[in-house]
Protein backbone atom coordinates (compact mmCIF):
# COMPACT_ATOMS: atom_id res chain seq x y z
CA UNK A 1 0.00 0.00 0.00
CA UNK A 2 1.06 3.51 -0.79
CA UNK A 3 0.32 6.07 1.07
CA UNK A 4 1.34 9.99 -0.05
CA UNK A 5 2.27 13.12 1.83
CA UNK A 6 2.03 16.53 0.34
CA UNK A 7 3.47 19.16 1.52
CA UNK A 8 4.28 22.73 0.01
CA UNK A 9 1.64 24.45 0.35
CA UNK A 10 0.77 28.37 1.95
CA UNK A 11 0.10 31.97 1.38
CA UNK A 12 1.39 33.76 -2.00
CA UNK A 13 0.76 36.98 -3.06
CA UNK A 14 -0.54 36.81 -6.25
CA UNK A 15 1.79 36.42 -9.33
CA UNK A 16 3.89 34.56 -6.92
CA UNK A 17 5.16 30.81 -6.84
CA UNK A 18 4.91 27.63 -4.80
CA UNK A 19 6.35 24.48 -5.05
CA UNK A 20 4.35 21.40 -4.22
CA UNK A 21 6.06 17.93 -3.02
CA UNK A 22 4.06 14.62 -2.95
CA UNK A 23 6.07 12.22 -1.11
CA UNK A 24 5.54 8.43 -1.00
CA UNK A 25 6.10 5.66 1.64
CA UNK A 26 6.50 3.01 -1.14
CA UNK A 27 8.02 2.86 -4.78
CA UNK A 28 6.15 5.55 -7.31
CA UNK A 29 8.05 2.78 -9.63
CA UNK A 30 4.95 0.87 -9.82
CA UNK A 31 2.33 3.89 -10.22
CA UNK A 32 1.34 4.51 -14.11
CA UNK A 33 -0.32 7.77 -13.33
CA UNK A 34 0.13 10.94 -11.06
CA UNK A 35 -1.69 13.65 -10.44
CA UNK A 36 -2.54 16.54 -8.95
CA UNK A 37 -6.25 17.93 -8.48
CA UNK A 38 -7.30 20.53 -6.37
CA UNK A 39 -10.82 21.83 -4.79
CA UNK A 40 -11.91 24.83 -4.20
CA UNK A 41 -14.61 25.66 -1.21
CA UNK A 42 -18.26 24.58 -2.71
CA UNK A 43 -16.06 22.82 -5.68
CA UNK A 44 -15.79 20.00 -7.53
CA UNK A 45 -12.38 18.11 -6.90
CA UNK A 46 -11.07 18.95 -10.50
CA UNK A 47 -7.74 17.48 -12.21
CA UNK A 48 -4.62 20.32 -12.63
CA UNK A 49 -2.10 18.22 -13.99
CA UNK A 50 -0.86 14.68 -15.28
CA UNK A 51 1.88 12.87 -15.33
CA UNK A 52 2.43 9.39 -16.43
CA UNK A 53 5.28 6.89 -15.91
CA UNK A 54 7.20 7.67 -19.41
CA UNK A 55 6.77 11.47 -18.39
CA UNK A 56 3.98 12.62 -20.55
CA UNK A 57 2.33 15.27 -18.90
CA UNK A 58 -1.31 16.67 -19.49
CA UNK A 59 -2.90 19.79 -17.75
CA UNK A 60 -5.67 21.62 -17.18
CA UNK A 61 -6.42 24.76 -19.33
CA UNK A 62 -6.63 27.66 -16.54
CA UNK A 63 -2.80 26.36 -15.76
CA UNK A 64 -0.93 25.89 -18.62
CA UNK A 65 2.12 27.43 -19.25
CA UNK A 66 1.89 28.76 -15.49
CA UNK A 67 2.61 25.08 -13.91
CA UNK A 68 4.62 22.06 -14.24
CA UNK A 69 4.40 18.15 -12.93
CA UNK A 70 7.71 16.15 -12.30
CA UNK A 71 8.51 13.06 -11.06
CA UNK A 72 11.29 12.06 -9.29
CA UNK A 73 11.30 8.06 -9.00
CA UNK A 74 14.56 8.31 -7.26
CA UNK A 75 12.78 9.90 -4.03
CA UNK A 76 9.41 8.54 -4.75
CA UNK A 77 8.05 12.69 -5.17
CA UNK A 78 5.73 14.42 -7.56
CA UNK A 79 5.59 18.43 -7.72
CA UNK A 80 4.25 20.63 -8.98
CA UNK A 81 5.59 23.96 -9.74
CA UNK A 82 2.95 27.00 -9.48
CA UNK A 83 4.00 30.42 -11.33
CA UNK A 84 1.92 33.67 -11.78
CA UNK A 85 -0.30 32.11 -9.06
CA UNK A 86 -3.65 33.87 -8.99
CA UNK A 87 -6.67 34.17 -6.64
CA UNK A 88 -8.37 31.75 -8.60
CA UNK A 89 -5.61 29.19 -7.86
CA UNK A 90 -6.32 29.16 -3.94
CA UNK A 91 -7.61 25.74 -3.49
CA UNK A 92 -6.53 22.61 -1.05
CA UNK A 93 -4.35 20.62 -3.67
CA UNK A 94 -4.19 16.97 -3.45
CA UNK A 95 -1.64 14.31 -4.85
CA UNK A 96 -3.19 11.16 -6.49
CA UNK A 97 -1.87 7.77 -8.23
CA UNK A 98 -3.04 5.49 -10.35
CA UNK A 99 -1.37 1.62 -10.55
CA UNK A 100 -3.24 1.08 -14.05
CA UNK A 101 -4.03 2.60 -16.90
CA UNK A 102 -3.06 6.28 -18.33
CA UNK A 103 -3.52 9.43 -16.55
CA UNK A 104 -7.39 10.66 -16.84
CA UNK A 105 -8.83 13.36 -15.12
CA UNK A 106 -11.36 11.33 -13.44
CA UNK A 107 -10.82 11.44 -9.72
CA UNK A 108 -12.02 7.82 -9.17
CA UNK A 109 -9.62 6.29 -11.55
CA UNK A 110 -7.28 7.00 -8.81
CA UNK A 111 -6.11 4.15 -5.91
CA UNK A 112 -3.99 6.44 -3.92
CA UNK A 113 -4.56 10.13 -2.26
CA UNK A 114 -2.72 12.51 0.11
CA UNK A 115 -4.78 14.36 2.96
CA UNK A 116 -3.91 17.61 0.99
CA UNK A 117 -2.28 20.85 1.50
CA UNK A 118 -3.79 24.28 1.23
CA UNK A 119 -2.93 27.04 -1.46
CA UNK A 120 -4.26 31.11 -0.71
CA UNK A 121 -3.48 33.23 -2.98
CA UNK A 122 -4.19 36.60 -2.26
CA UNK A 123 -4.83 39.75 -4.56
Amino acid sequence: QVQLVESGGGLVQAGGSLRLSCAASGSIVSINSMAWYRQAPGKQRVSVAIITSSGSTNYEDSVKGRFSISRDNAKNTVYLQMNSLKPEDTAVYYCAGRREGPGTNRAWDYDYWGQGTQVTVSS
